[in-house]
This record gives C-alpha cells, sequence and structure tokens, in this order.
C-alpha cells in the first residue's frame, strides 16, 4: 500500500470508520475485506469501472485478500458474508461490489475484487457492465433480515 493510500485510511480510521473486516483463524489474521460507503471512496467517481451507476445510496466492496496459505478454504465466501452483514449492520440496504468476471483461473493479484461467480451464489445481481469482465453487481438488504448463511 502507498503512502497516499495509507494516509487515506488512516484518515477513516481516525474518523472513526471502520474502513473493513478482517478475518481469523485461530487467532491469526488471515483475510481482510474492505467496504464502506460509496461516498468513502472519492476514487469512485472517477474510475471508468466503479463510477456510480445511479444516485442511490449504496455501501461498496472493494476488495479481498486472503493470505496465501490460508486460500482455497473458502475464506473469501465467509468474509463477502460478513462484509453483507456489516454493512446490514450499519443500516445499509443496498451492497454493491466490482467483481471480476471469468471462467479462467486467474492470478489472485487481478482477482482482489473477487469473482463474480462468487457474487451470484451470494445473491447479487448485475447492474452493468462497464467493460467485458467487469460487472457492477448489487443486493438488496432489508433491515433486520437473518445474517447471511
Amino acid at each position: 500500500m502507498g503512502r497516499e493510500n495509507r494516509r487515506a485510511m488512516k484518515a477513516l480510521v481516525d474518523r472513526g470508520t471502520v474502513p473493513g473486516l478482517i478475518g481469523y483463524e485461530d487467532g491469526v489474521p488471515v483475510a481482510w475485506v474492505s467496504l464502506g460507503p460509496r461516498e468513502d471512496y472519492a476514487k469512485h467517481r472517477r474510475s471508468p469501472i466503479m463510477k456510480p451507476v445511479d444516485d442511490r445510496p449504496v455501501w461498496s466492496i472493494v476488495c479481498f485478500f486472503v493470505d496465501q496459505e490460508a486460500r482455497g478454504r473458502g475464506l473469501s465466501e465467509r468474509m463477502l458474508r460478513a462484509a453483507v452483514d456489516h454493512a446490514r449492520s450499519c443500516g445499509a440496504r443496498l451492497v454493491e461490489a466490482y467483481p471480476v468476471d471469468t471462467n479462467e483461473r486467474r492470478d489472485p493479484d487481478v482477482m482482489f475484487f473477487g469473482a463474480k461467480s462468487m457474487y451470484d451464489r451470494a445473491g447479487f445481481r448485475e447492474v452493468a457492465r462497464r467493460r467485458p469482465t467487469r460487472p457492477v453487481v448489487r443486493r438488496a438488504l432489508r433491515p433486520g433480515s437473518p445474517p447471511s448463511r
């Protein structure tokens, strides 16, 4: 993470904003998902892929990380469920993400947005496609609905 990104992350935390969730196995951090209200991500407005689809208030899921030693155990899907539950608990009614849509095995460095198939399984629906392999997906959240499984 570059110096500018570290400063931006620190500013969020200093304001009391939770910029993401950490996943642990046996007390060791092994996974991360970054999410928050879209307006917390100024870069979204300039991004050809992540720019707003409309003016509806959404929470954005913007990246995943799973430690190399912990990959292949479904941690990204567990982190996605936790992210949806966290957004709901914070009052979000709509969650949005910007996955990669491919059937090919890709380098994890390219897949930090997550695979579209993972979002499909989690009940997200495509609302825009700005590049052939880069859809925008959303899931509506109902207040008080049960946690994701």
